[in-house]
């Protein structure tokens, strides 16, 4: 009665927050709520993560600052209008000079970031590493698996910046070549329809480029893929998945977006944000959308773990696909060595209902006698409980998940008799 009076006390005091379905409840079931659970749970390592990697982006971002200082200062420093005699020095027609100009000033900084990508994507490796852990929920130790993530990633990471960049570059400057020639008053109207059309396909592609990009990252980070695979992958999903790229992508980027505002003070607000967290909230966003989409249409292909970092209502994860040679193994060692016989049935609980005989210090064969049918009597009561508990919930579930995997297993075994299955073409391996 004192435990019940304890346990009745205890309840009131400490509330809900003690019982099992409760502790259950609070996990993420969705990909939303376990990006707010991570966004709130590790913004001090989201800070860090953000810190180490905004550290390998200065050079980028430095050459950026430059050239935008070097444009602002052409229009003080040079007259790009026809002087029409009003004021002194007399100065001729400046037709095209300013796109002139522009051209020669983009390609300095065209230059200077296809250089700079290789330091970039120091950062960008390690940063999407621990950023994946987070979203596989996974333990993090910030400084050690951004290092390790460097080593694993820094190929993927710089095939992606220079893939970019590349493309950024050529379209910009076939952009920028249009306009001196659309400058020019001798462009004839031929001309002139052909170089809209550079500028409008150019922009297309640089469009493309980014969301490719996005992708490149999310699977460079998660699969292990040659750069013409990586490409291709990476077209597919931007194309399949176009609305939900948009949309997610726009998410990615709203700490940016800020300095569209042309005020200083969502200016500076924008500066401490991507100080803070920026580039981290970015990955975060979109490597948790990309891990939705992976787990939809990819990981249950290639047998890859599905739903990592979700918690399942029902307390079941999903099973593996049974199409692919990975995912086979993967059942079959789940078979071997996945099943628990503590857990598979049921074991009766330790209390005073049967006892077993204890020897006297001078026994004889009676007491011996007694001491083998009190064990015999334990091991049947042991018996009566497993088949009286054997039908519980737990014990169903449970089992049943091994008994689907062995089924499918000797299905699949019929169907390699019958024809020889062949390897999905999407991905190369898993990392």
């Amino acid at each position: 009665m004192a435990q019940q009076k304890k346990g009745f006390f205890a309840r009131m005091l400490e509330g809900k927050e003690r019982s099992e379905e409760y502790a259950r409840s609070t996990l993420p079931t969705n990909r939303w709520q376990l990006f707010w659970d991570i966004f709130k749970g590790n913004f001090g390592k989201i800070v860090k993560v953000n810190l180490l990697t905004l550290l390998f982006f200065i050079p980028m971002i430095a050459v950026l600052a430059v050239s935008m200082i070097a444009k602002s200062s052409q229009g003080v420093l040079y007259p790009f209008g026809a002087n029409v005699g009003l004021g002194y020095p007399m100065a001729p027609n400046q037709q095209g000079m300013s796109e002139m100009l522009t051209l020669y000033s983009n390609i300095l900084l065209y230059v200077g970031l296809i250089l700079t990508s290789f330091i970039t994507a120091i950062g960008l490796a390690g940063g999407m590493y621990v950023i994946r852990n987070m979203v596989w929920t996974e333990g993090i130790f910030v400084s050690n698996d951004f290092w390790r993530g460097i080593k694993l990633n820094y190929k993927n990471a710089l095939q992606t910046t220079l893939f970019f960049t590349l493309i950024y570059s050529v379209c910009s400057l076939m952009i920028d070549m249009a306009a001196v020639t659309l400058a020019v008053e001798s462009s004839s109207k031929f001309t002139v329809v052909w170089m809209q059309i550079s500028q409008v396909v150019s922009s297309v592609i640089i469009f493309l480029a980014i969301m490719m990009t996005f992708w490149m990252v999310a699977l460079g980070v998660n699969y292990t893929l040659k750069f013409t695979a990586l490409v291709r992958n990476a077209f597919l999903l931007s194309v399949g998945t176009f609305p939900q790229t948009i949309f997610f992508g726009a998410c990615a980027l709203v700490p940016y977006l800020l300095f569209l505002i042309a005020q200083s003070f969502f200016t500076m607000v924008a500066i401490i944000v991507c100080l803070l967290f920026g580039l981290a909230y970015t990955l975060l966003v979109w490597l948790d959308f990309a891990q939705w989409v992976f787990d939809k249409y990819i990981n249950p292909k290639i047998g890859a773990k599905v739903g990592r970092g979700i918690y399942s209502k029902d307390g079941s994860a999903p099973a593996p696909a049974t199409d692919s040679h990975a995912s086979i193994e993967y059942q079959r060692t789940i078979l071997a060595y996945g099943k628990s016989k503590l857990v598979a049935r049921p074991i009766k609980p330790i209390d005073d209902s049967v006892q077993m005989y204890e020897l006297p210090a001078s026994f004889t064969r009676d007491d011996l006698q007694k001491l083998r049918e009190s064990r015999q009597t334990m091991v049947e009561d042991s018996e009566a409980y497993a088949e009286e508990h054997k039908h519980d919930l737990r014990y169903v579930e449970y089992n049943k998940q091994f008994e689907e995997r062995e089924r499918a297993l000797q299905e699949s075994d019929l169907n390699k008799k019958k024809k020889k299955r062949k390897p999905p073409k999407m991905l190369d391996g898993l990392k």
